[in-house]
């Protein structure tokens, strides 16, 4: 049972990115715990009304959005579109962002502008609107990932991102004091998603898998369980970047 304080409206999630492998578990966890979830898209409208379908064939509420999450014009429409149909936001789980992998030496620079674009830039607009519109008992769940610790080669963009990522997140978390808004973000490590899979062999695909102790990839619903977590009753759960890669090793 939900420790969230309790609300004469139904509770209102956005989940940006919400029709990609992580962000369409996260949407169906969230809808199944009786939100009305807001399904994000950057232009896939089709697999974001796949995502809508199915919360609503299973007797959930949902909605499909799209916008640049980057561009802040777009980004405070959609706000604007949410809070037009269902009166408020409660929740904001930003999952939307890019993977560009190669090393250092090598990557191509107009990569790392687009990775900044999209995950540093994008989680500063999509914050900036969250923060300005959540309601008292609301939550703002960020995503960052667990290489920023574990330093595997060729994610040197991409670590730098979600680094500034962890960053917004603790310092906004401490600005929102007395708003009863908590600010977190999770930190997953190698998930069996499209966006992981892509451009890996079996043999690399296997190493990652044998990495935690309990030996396998995560699944987008071992991520979706944490995130719900902190979207309803982990409230005193507040300025963190929680680790959600089943133990593996710094």
């Amino acid at each position: 049972m939900s420790t969230a304080p309790e609300q004469q409206h139904p509770r209102v999630a956005v989940v940006t990115g919400g029709s990609g492998g992580i962000g369409s578990a996260v949407a169906r966890r969230l809808a199944a715990d009786g939100m009305t979830v807001v399904v994000h898209h950057a232009g896939r409208d089709d697999r974001a009304r796949e995502v809508v379908a199915a919360i609503t064939a299973a007797g959930g509420t949902a909605s499909t959005e799209g916008a640049d999450v980057a561009d802040e014009v777009e980004t405070a429409a959609l706000f604007d579109r949410v809070e037009a149909a269902y009166g408020g936001v409660d929740v904001v789980v930003h999952t939307a962002g890019i993977m560009l992998l190669a090393p250092l030496a090598e990557l191509d620079l107009a990569d790392l502008d687009r990775m900044h674009r999209v995950n540093v830039r994008g989680t500063f607009v999509v914050d900036q609107q969250a923060v300005r519109r959540l309601r008292p008992g609301g939550a703002l769940i960020n995503f960052s990932t667990s290489v920023t610790s574990l330093a595997m080669p060729t994610y040197s963009a991409y670590a730098a991102s979600k680094g500034a990522v962890d960053a917004m997140t603790l310092v906004l978390a401490r600005e929102l004091r007395g708003r009863d808004v908590t600010v977190n973000a999770v930190a997953p490590g190698p998930t069996a998603t499209p966006l992981f899979l892509e451009g890996k062999d079996r043999a690399t695909v296997d190493r990652l898998a044998s990495a935690p102790p309990l030996e396998r990839l995560g699944r987008p619903e071992d991520v979706a369980e944490v995130v719900a977590f902190l979207a309803g009753p982990g409230r005193w759960v507040n300025g963190q970047v929680v680790l959600v890669n089943g133990g593996v090793a710094r």
